[in-house]
């Protein structure tokens, strides 16, 4: 087993939210009109980059459920999520949508509560396997996406390769400086790592609906063991494996045999290898930016995120990087 890295700052303790007495008094006003009764008890998600509202909420009639507010310029995100949400097929595991306003100048969506917590880091190989297995059968059921679901209309994986996650070739060609979170070793690989990224758009392509977003902490792991999958705000047209990928790059960190876990995906031969230097450039150069205003650890994720993606893939390229940071 690797050694295992821990980022900074727990994945349930990333958030900066509004607490529910923060929230405009027509806006709460409104919650609980919708809820049938006066919230008695809030509890916060901890997780997450947004300073929207989110928590899961109690009324006085004993209901509960999972509520996610948010003004500009959050709240358009809100409002895409709220229609993929409609849209997905049942039968998923993704907490259900039932109902979405807007009042107050903000975005609500109302959602089945999960009675569940992110999983911690290192990830157990029983919360990784059932976060796998979620996805697995989440991404089977969108191998032919509903009608519904493209409407609202889904860019592909391959596009978003080319417009945003193509930062090693321009670094590469010298239209961009290397990123300050990049360990010094990446300097002599700037142009294999540009090839492998420009690589990516071809290997990636494919007609089913990617969640675009998985990582750790939009995962929920209930008190029966299983996984739901959260947070459909980004979703793409792409392979299903691509999104094992994201996911795995914090189970690396774990010490985990993660190339082990992607066989069940069948990735295409250096698709693999080609995703995780798209990723890694991506996350590098965002943790090198200045300081996020969505989250305080914002620039944390990032930077532990492209660090691991970047060893893995010298791993696998047989690089050597020194001692690992």
């Amino acid at each position: 087993m690797r050694p295992i890295s821990l980022p900074e700052i727990p994945y349930g303790a990333t958030a900066a939210r509004p607490e529910w007495a923060d929230l405009p008094a027509a806006l709460t006003a409104a919650i609980e009109l919708r809820l049938d009764g006066p919230v008695t008890a809030v509890t916060s998600a901890g997780g997450g980059f947004t300073r929207a509202f989110a928590a899961v909420i109690r009324t006085a009639t004993g209901r509960t459920v999972f509520v996610k507010a948010a003004a500009e310029p959050t709240s358009h995100a809100y409002a895409r999520e709220a229609a993929i949400l409609a849209a997905l097929p049942e039968g998923i595991p993704v907490p259900r949508l039932q109902w979405t306003t807007e009042v107050a100048g903000h975005v609500v969506l109302c959602l089945d509560a999960v009675d569940g917590t992110v999983p911690g880091l290192p990830w157990s190989p029983d919360m990784l396997d059932a976060a796998l297995r979620a996805w697995a059968r989440t991404g089977s059921a969108l191998a032919r996406p509903p009608g519904a679901l493209l409407a609202v209309g889904l860019p592909t994986l391959a596009d978003l390769i080319r417009s945003d996650l193509s930062c090693w070739s321009a670094i590469a060609g010298g239209h961009a400086p290397p990123p300050a979170a990049a360990p010094g070793w990446a300097a002599d690989r700037f142009a294999r790592l540009a090839a492998l990224e420009r690589a990516a758009p071809a290997l990636v392509a494919g007609d089913g609906v990617l969640h675009g977003d998985l990582r750790i902490d939009n995962v929920l792991i209930d008190r029966a063991g299983a996984a739901w999958l959260c947070d459909w705000t980004w979703p793409c047209l792409g392979a299903p494996w691509f999104d094992a990928v994201t996911l795995l790059v914090s189970a690396y960190a774990s010490g985990l045999d993660v190339d082990r876990e992607l066989d069940r995906w069948d990735p295409p031969p250096g698709g693999i290898d080609a995703a995780l230097a798209a990723l890694s450039g991506y996350w590098l150069v965002r943790a090198s930016g200045p300081p996020s205003g969505a989250s305080p650890h914002a620039r944390q994720h990032q930077r532990f995120s492209g660090e691991q993606a970047l060893a893995w893939l010298a791993e696998r390229q047989g690089w050597p990087t020194g001692a690992r940071r």
